[in-house]
């Protein structure tokens, strides 16, 4: 059962995770693979608003992609973006990152090889991932300039589409963890999380949210957001 208090802490983290970041023009854009098809279509909407003349779709497959995209998450992005009409010689495909740094770096290394001069990038996520998509880039690509974006939603909107509340709030309780740990790690810049923020996370993972938690400690990680 999930509580009004669940849900209220859930939008406090889903609120954060947007960073409203006013979209213009890029070198290119980057759409991080994972099981939802709206990244593409997102990316694929960017696109024909003139926002990046290429496109690179980043990802292997994830426990929760593997049956529904066994070609790998690029690939099956490729895919819906060619169906909605985006020629195939500005799509790049990245069919080996597994996480968000090697989605970072892999396509980093891809650019670099095709000779593309980058010096900006729209990072197009999931709506609940924005934020640290956008610390792990700054980290490990910062001669860059990065502008977040992802499919303009609400959480409801969000659930829906998705069809498992449950999931969703576990995704966001585990993309919180990340943001005040992994700076600390050296897998992404630092950035400063609310209290507020940070106690519906505390109380949401003691609630059992906790399917896409690392092996850290639920609790007490604030220090390290900086």
């Amino acid at each position: 059962m999930i509580s009004v208090q669940d849900w209220q802490d859930a939008q406090l983290l889903w609120g954060y995770q947007q960073m409203h970041h006013e979209l213009r023009p890029c070198s290119v854009g980057i759409g991080l693979g994972s099981h939802d098809l709206g990244v593409a279509d997102t990316t694929v909407d960017l696109f024909r608003r003139g926002m990046m003349p290429l496109i690179v779709f980043t990802g292997a497959t994830s426990r929760t992609t593997q049956d529904r995209m066994p070609r790998g998450e690029a690939e099956h992005y490729r895919d819906r973006a060619l169906e909605l009409g985006v020629p195939a010689d500005v799509i790049l495909v990245e069919p080996h990152a597994r996480n968000t740094g090697q989605n970072i770096t892999l396509s980093r290394a891809l650019l670099e090889g095709r000779g593309v001069d980058v010096t900006s990038v729209l990072l197009v996520s999931k709506p609940y991932e924005e934020r640290r998509a956008y610390a792990t880039a700054r980290r490990l690509w910062p001669e860059v300039e990065f502008i977040s974006a992802s499919t303009p939603m609400t959480l409801s909107e969000y659930v829906d589409s998705i069809q498992d509340a449950r999931l969703v709030i576990d995704m966001l309780v585990g993309s919180l963890q990340r943001l005040l740990i992994y700076p600390v790690q050296g897998f992404m810049i630092s950035q400063d999380v609310p209290n507020e923020v940070v106690h519906a996370y505390e109380r949401l993972a003691s609630h059992g949210f906790t399917s896409r938690l690392i092996q850290e400690s639920a609790r007490g990680h604030h220090a390290s957001s900086g």
